[in-house]
């Protein structure tokens, strides 16, 4: 008996990636709705703009769209995509966490690391979209 080999497209099709990253954003929606009131119930202002569902969601169409086109361009043009984004994908996460120390007068420190695990959150999901619908590599 031989060993069958699956091989997947590298290249989705375009509603497959919509779809795919649509189910990202709407997750880390989801998930960032949960933080969001636990950082509430926590004790984190009920006044903190950045924990407003407006805020954060507007904010993590943004993050999600963002990541779907870099992690596309480095795909794309990266002669070992996987080991770039090992490197940027955290990189990037940390450098978004920036505004959030600023943000540290306004919601406290509850507030400030609920904006931070928020971004780690999107980040976990939205990676894990990528992979999907924009694999890395071509044989599994």
């Amino acid at each position: 008996m031989s060993e069958v080999s699956e091989t997947f497209p590298s290249q989705r099709g375009p509603l497959v990636l919509v779809g795919g990253v649509l189910i990202a954003f709407l997750l880390s929606s989801l998930v960032n709705a949960l933080i969001a009131v636990l950082a509430h119930a926590m004790g984190a202002p009920k006044d903190f703009d950045p924990l407003k569902l407006a805020s954060y969601v507007s904010l993590t169409g943004l993050g999600v769209l963002a990541g779907a086109v870099g992690w596309g361009i480095v795909r794309r043009t990266s002669r070992n995509p996987e080991h770039l984004l090992r490197r940027l994908v955290p990189s990037v996460v940390v450098v978004s966490f920036v505004p959030d120390f600023f943000q540290l007068h306004e919601g406290g420190v509850k507030g400030m690391v609920a904006l931070l695990v928020m971004h780690v959150a999107v980040a976990v999901i939205a990676v894990q979209a990528y992979r999907t619908v924009m694999p890395l590599e071509s044989v599994r």
